[in-house]
């Protein structure tokens, strides 16, 4: 859900929502902007991967899917050119406009140039509409001019601008049937602007990162002022409320807002994984479980994936919990939290020297502590056990609301089975809010920690 970086840039905060689409996945409502990489490697590297116009077109009806070869509309949107293309299309797979590769290579900048002027091409027509419309009604011909102007009313999820416009005017020919109110605003697209606007985000997420809680927040809000539809900011505010500060009562608001607002798939599932996550630590795991299939249906994340890998577990069924692990992991292989992660159930499922190679390797990785602690106390090792989940909530965790619900996590959590009787475990859990049943079933754990 955010990128950090290594090397002193700066972090990745807008990551666009590519998505390959599944025979499941509704019909796209408006235009598609296709992506067709030449190999893996480009898909993981590619300036396409980041882009903050593109990841708002996304919430204005124009998906962004990546494909290939096999997608049956292969020879009509690509033709002859040589992989990598972009093509932007009609729902059916017309193709509107095609970017072919430079030296190999797709530049996001070019990328968003060819969404750009053919959605200014297509605001200009509606220009035209509201003009024609306007000489109709002038003229007397109410009929003619209430077509136009629901035509262009009709566009509001790609131009919001223009459908508000044309919904005043009706009101004015008394044709009230269209509600203002439910027309969103129009997204921030003007380049400074939005550079100020994404600079903010990334400020916010190095505070998130160094574990500056409050500061990040401060940044987060700021950008949310600067452009009030961007979801972005909402989507990493919720987190921090959720998962770093425990201010549920904030997260749950914040990520209700973006279920109630144009916002594009990611922005979406977390949304959903977080209501989720938050509904079964509550006590309503049937609900919970709901939210979080409709995050990974929405866009996938391998935090869900793990999630759900966690529920299955902690129900007995194995089968299913490490479907959904390997899914994870397939999203990122090498992603340290998704290893550690599987490296539970490795532990859990008797592969335990396997598992503890894993964790000897990740022991400075201080977000996995909790997983680290479960992996050790499968393996009959309950001092270090205690010294990781320690570490995690005195450490990690920042915030008592926060530890309160990991320490009622962890109390009913099988993977401390051999540790709910012992008195250093109990003394160290003291503070569970008290909110889960206890105990769980055997095999797997209630809570993805880590993340």
């Amino acid at each position: 859900m955010s990128g950090g970086s290594s090397d002193g840039s700066a972090p990745t905060v807008y990551y666009v929502p590519w998505k390959v689409r599944t025979p499941k996945d509704p019909a796209p409502q408006g235009l598609v902007l296709y992506w067709f990489p030449a190999s893996k490697n480009e898909l993981q590297r590619s300036s396409l991967r980041a882009s903050r116009s593109l990841s708002l077109y996304a919430t204005q009806c124009i998906s962004m899917e990546v494909s290939d070869v096999r997608n049956p509309n292969t020879e009509k949107l690509i033709g002859e050119s040589e992989l990598p293309v972009a093509v932007l299309a009609m729902p059916d797979g017309t193709p509107i406009r095609k970017l072919e590769n430079t030296n190999g290579k797709l530049q996001v900048e070019q990328v968003e140039k060819l969404v750009e002027v053919e959605v200014k091409q297509r605001e200009s027509a509606l220009d035209s509409q509201l003009k024609d419309a306007k000489a109709k009604a002038t003229a007397g011909d109410k009929d003619a001019a209430v077509r136009l102007y629901r035509s262009v009313a009709e566009q509001k999820c790609m131009f919001p601008k223009k459908a508000k416009e044309a919904a005043k005017e009706l009101k004015k020919l008394g044709v009230d049937d269209l509600a203002l109110a439910a027309i969103p605003a129009t997204p921030v697209f003007d380049r400074y602007l939005s550079a100020l606007i994404e600079r903010t985000m990334q400020r916010g997420l190095v505070a998130e990162m160094n574990s500056q809680y409050t500061r990040a927040e401060k940044f987060y809000l700021k950008a949310k002022a600067m452009d009030a539809v961007d979801p972005a900011p909402l989507r990493y505010l919720g987190e921090l409320y959720r998962h770093h500060i425990g201010d549920w009562a904030k997260a749950r608001t914040t990520f209700e807002a973006i279920l109630n607002m144009p916002a594009d798939p990611l922005s979406r599932a977390v949304a959903l994984h977080g209501l989720g996550k938050m509904t079964i630590h509550e006590g309503e795991f049937k609900k919970g479980l709901g939210l979080m299939e409709q995050s990974v249906a929405e866009f996938p994340l391998a935090l869900a994936y793990r999630n759900l890998a966690v529920y299955w577990n902690s129900e007995g069924d194995f089968a299913k919990g490490n479907e959904y692990t390997q899914k994870a992991l397939a999203l990122d292989p090498k992603d340290p939290y998704n290893i550690v992660f599987a490296a539970v159930f490795m532990a859990a499922a008797g592969k335990r020297d396997e598992a503890l190679k894993i964790a000897r390797a990740n022991v400075r990785l201080l977000p996995a502590s909790y997983n680290l602690a479960a992996i050790y106390a499968q393996n009959g090792q309950p001092e270090k056990a205690l010294s990781f989940l320690k570490r995690h909530f005195y450490q990690y965790e920042r915030y008592q609301s926060v530890r309160a619900k990991e320490m009622m996590e962890a109390r009913v959590d099988a993977v401390f089975d051999s540790l709910r009787a012992d008195p250093a475990f109990i003394a160290l859990t003291r503070d569970a809010d008290g909110r889960l049943p206890t105990p769980m079933k055997p095999m797997g754990n209630r809570s993805d920690a880590n993340r």
